[in-house]
């Protein structure tokens, strides 16, 4: 039974399609934005497309992290 954090995202990296594939999407979207934050001024549009951004990370992050708890709750259930 995986132990912290780090090794429960390992297992479910390894093991849930879902899970990798929600993984490099919020990776995509970090990228996107820290490419767009790299510049010296954001124009309307930018700004907006950088919030969308962050939502979308945001909801993503709450996909994986509901991922994570069922896993950890499913590992405690079973014997």
């Amino acid at each position: 039974m995986e132990t912290n954090l780090q090794e429960v995202k390992n297992h479910l990296m390894a093991t849930d399609e879902e899970f990798s594939r929600l993984v490099r999407e919020h990776s995509d979207y970090e990228h996107q934005l820290e490419e767009l934050l790299s510049r010296p001024y954001l124009t309307d549009e930018e700004r907006i497309q950088e919030i969308n951004l962050k939502k979308r990370k945001l909801s993503l992050k709450d996909q994986m992290e509901g991922m994570i708890q069922r896993h950890k709750r499913d590992c405690h259930a079973t014997p």
